[in-house]
């Protein structure tokens, strides 16, 4: 049972985050689960074996942006009015934005500790470019379009972390993970992470922290560059293929760099280990704006004029007699074209409920390419948040409970594909990533926790450090 309690002391707080690593990969052995790694993970296995643990549920939609957002301020996409990488400006049919940190209006554990006068350093959490001051040290994170921008903070950091590589540049991120060259994609997660971790290991010798959480970004490159090489359930899997053990390598290279920092971390320290969300086979994808084209609810003016997959933000759509309109990505959001609210809005104010629901009810019901039920999940935001900021989908759809992506190009000859339009991408996300609680100075004798929210991050972490938990947050602290 989870419980709120006082400690007698604050104490620093070091937080490893892993994106998109799921719960039976690290929280299994290869004998319980097919993906089980935890035999193979020492450092990870005594954390576990010695905390508390247990399968951490993310946000809805699971992806990225938002999720580490809402694990580091408390609250929901609803509230953040982030839903994706990408979201509407407004409600004008073209106009989108990038949710970069400069979306952010919540404070994040790393704000509050400035205000609180504790010192944190953050490296690579998503959303932290562009860069804003924070009492510490930051290195922003893959968002960053170029390390020729200001992406450390102070801004001097960036010549001590020019010293630590010898000259190399810091990679933010690998440059292209959805590429055939396997190869090339291994060597530059390899490259990338070593990199960071030397930096990581700089700081931790040279700076003063409280509180000090970092985000590595390759195991999600990893998981989507290279699963159907591992996941022997995977429908392109095969057997005895060169790349079977490069996911499993890349986690046992991960363990050993934290059983490296675990070296330096005191008895005053709490060690939380993270992911935003899991991971999972990907099936194919769904042509979600050609479906809407079958259904007669998306028109365009005319055919495409290019030959093969088409962007939909290059065709010419017929506003005035469509219904709605999708976008592709690991979830679907789809949009209604609303009278009195897009320029051209088809749909009576009055019937957006009935429209809504009835489409709602049509992809709930969209069989796979063999006639079975595919089993999607359709979302109504206001269902899902207690407020609902910004422009949100009216729709959030998980293709197959996530075994399908969403595809919004145009011009695929079948709804259904099985290569990525934005190319290679084997792995989809899954709603629960991982949470690890691990406390040198108390036993919990690795107890699995149920029902844990991102959202219980952020306020887990204050109450360790013996700072308020603002009431405002949507988690709960998270103890023995």
């Amino acid at each position: 049972m989870l419980r709120l309690f006082k400690r007698q002391r604050p104490r620093r707080v070091l937080v490893v985050g892993l994106d998109c690593a799921p719960p039976a990969v690290l929280f299994q052995t290869g004998a319980e689960h097919p993906l089980g790694l935890k035999d193979q993970l020492p450092n990870l296995r005594r954390l576990i074996e010695g905390g508390l643990y247990g399968p951490l549920s993310s946000t809805i939609p699971c992806i990225t942006v938002p999720a580490w957002a809402s694990m580091l301020s408390s609250r929901d996409p609803g509230t953040l009015g982030i839903y994706g990488f990408r979201n509407r400006a407004d409600y004008s049919y073209d106009r989108m934005t990038i949710a970069t940190g400069a979306a952010l209006d919540t404070p994040r554990v790393w704000d509050i500790l400035t205000a609180a006068d504790k010192t944190s350093i953050v490296v690579g959490v998503p959303q932290t470019y562009p860069v804003k001051p924070l009492k510490g040290h930051l290195i922003s994170c893959f968002l960053t379009p170029s390390i020729q921008r200001q992406y450390t903070y102070p801004h001097e950091l960036r010549y001590e972390i020019e010293q630590v590589l010898g000259g190399r540049p810091y990679d933010v991120d690998v440059s292209d993970f959805r590429t055939e060259d396997k190869d090339y994609l291994l060597r530059q997660i390899q490259e990338m992470t070593e990199k960071r971790f030397a930096v990581i290991q700089h700081l931790l010798r040279t700076k003063p922290w409280d509180f000090f959480m970092f985000v590595e970004i390759g195991l999600d490159r990893i998981h989507h560059g290279m699963w159907k090489f591992w996941d022997a359930a995977h429908p392109k899997h095969e057997p005895g293929n060169p790349y079977q053990d490069a996911i499993p390598a890349y986690y046992r290279y991960l363990d050993a760099e934290l059983g490296a920092i675990l070296e330096r971390v005191d008895d005053d320290t709490v060690v939380l280990v993270v992911s935003d969300h899991g991971a999972k086979a990907m099936k194919g994808g769904f042509a979600l704006n050609e479906w809407l084209r079958q259904e007669g609810l998306l028109v365009l003016k005319e055919e495409p004029r290019y030959e093969g997959l088409v962007p939909f933000e290059k065709v010419e759509v017929d506003w005035a007699r469509t219904t709605a309109w999708g976008a592709g990505g690991y979830y679907a959001r789809l949009f209604l074209n609303v009278e009195g609210r897009e320029p051209l809005g088809k749909i009576p104010a009055r019937d957006y409920q009935q429209v809504r629901d009835d489409l709602k009810a049509r992809i709930e019901a969209i069989v796979d390419h063999q006639g079975r039920p595919m089993g999607s999940v359709v979302f109504k935001p206001e269902e899902l948040y207690p407020v609902v900021r910004n422009v949100p989908p009216d729709l959030m759809v998980y293709f197959g409970n996530l075994d399908w992506r969403s595809v919004g190009a145009l011009g695929l000859p079948e709804l259904y594909t099985f290569e990525n339009d934005t190319g290679p991408d084997d792995a989809n996300h899954d709603q629960d990533g991982v949470f690890v609680l691990w406390d040198p100075r108390q036993s919990y004798g690795g107890r699995r926790v149920e029902g844990l929210s991102i959202m219980d991050v952020a306020p887990t972490v204050l109450d360790l450090m013996r700072l308020p938990v603002p009431a405002d947050m949507q988690g709960r602290v998270v103890s023995g």
